[in-house]
């Protein structure tokens, strides 16, 4: 029989070893999406109503387009962990593996596509 005091228990990572880690992985990355998201709500809040030249030339520009990419690439990272994170809750053997799979294809899908986009624009 193993007696762990409760200081022992909460420095162990859990079952999956790795809980401590994903948890301030999103910690993490939800500071950075909170302070991230304000300033580009105001940039493509600024540019959604102008017309097709206006919107290319407001994100031609390095601050617009670096801050984009770097909301899109936190975000999806931070989607593709929090599903997985729900996927090893709820799902088990091969539907778990299929599930994680296919959060990360879709969050690489979606990178990937507007990464190019931001991309073709800017350059």
């Amino acid at each position: 029989m193993r007696y762990l005091t409760d200081r022992k228990r909460a420095e162990r990572l859990g079952s999956a070893r790795r809980g401590t880690e994903a948890h301030w992985a999103q910690t993490i990355s939800a500071v950075a999406l909170a302070l991230m998201m304000p300033t580009w709500l105001v940039v493509f809040g600024r540019a959604l109503g102008g017309s097709r030249d206006s919107v290319l030339a407001t994100f031609a520009q390095p601050f617009p387009a670096i801050l984009t990419a770097l909301v899109l690439v936190v975000a999806m990272r931070h989607f593709a962990r929090g599903m997985v994170n729900m996927i090893d809750d709820y799902a088990r053997g091969t539907a778990r593996k299929i599930g994680i799979m296919a959060a990360y294809f879709i969050a690489g899908g979606i990178g990937a596509t507007g990464i190019f986009a931001i991309l073709k624009i800017a350059l």
